[in-house]
């Protein structure tokens, strides 16, 4: 019932992920959400998300930030990053999931998506097709909005977990 938004993974962090190993199963484009994944809502890059994203051009993969904000907003985070982003995505909306994967040159099989939230990050990329990484949000202080969904996320974990373990 839950299992249409059931991450692929689901980890502490983002900064816990293990891109090498990604990297040689064949994966080459990381879609990334930016607020509660990467930095406190509403935060520029700091020095660990650069740090990253440093790693992960070196390491070869493409990079693009999809992000339901405006684009003052994800401009101002990728300042110091530097890599293609889209703006306004309307998530869970397929359209730029997809539009990303163009972008980095990529497709379902060689790309993996990585957000903080169930019902439009991790819905929209299993909609897409595209494999998930679901991280635990970095901050507590969220909108209203978000604060009520995750009583929903609670719920639909809680049996992701009970699914994991038959």
């Amino acid at each position: 019932m839950f299992d249409r938004f059931y991450p692929d993974r689901y980890v502490a962090s983002t900064y816990v992920i293990d891109f090498e190993k990604l990297y040689s199963e064949g994966v080459r484009g990381l879609i990334f959400d930016i607020d509660n994944t990467l930095v406190p809502h509403g935060a520029p890059a700091d020095e660990r998300a650069e740090e990253l994203f440093a790693r992960l051009k070196r390491i070869g993969f493409n990079c693009c930030l999809i992000s339901n904000n405006q684009e003052p907003r994800v401009r101002m985070f990728n300042k110091n990053i530097q890599v293609d982003y889209v703006y306004n995505a309307h998530k869970p909306s397929t359209k730029n999931y997809v539009k990303a994967m163009e972008i980095m040159g990529t497709g379902t099989a060689d790309t993996v998506f990585i957000g903080d939230q169930l019902f439009t990050d991790v819905w929209g990329a299993k909609r897409a097709g595209i494999p998930s990484i679901l991280v635990k949000p970095i901050h507590p202080k969220e909108e209203i909005q978000i604060v009520l969904k995750r009583y929903l996320e609670k719920i639909v974990l809680h049996f992701y977990k009970k699914s994991l373990n038959r």
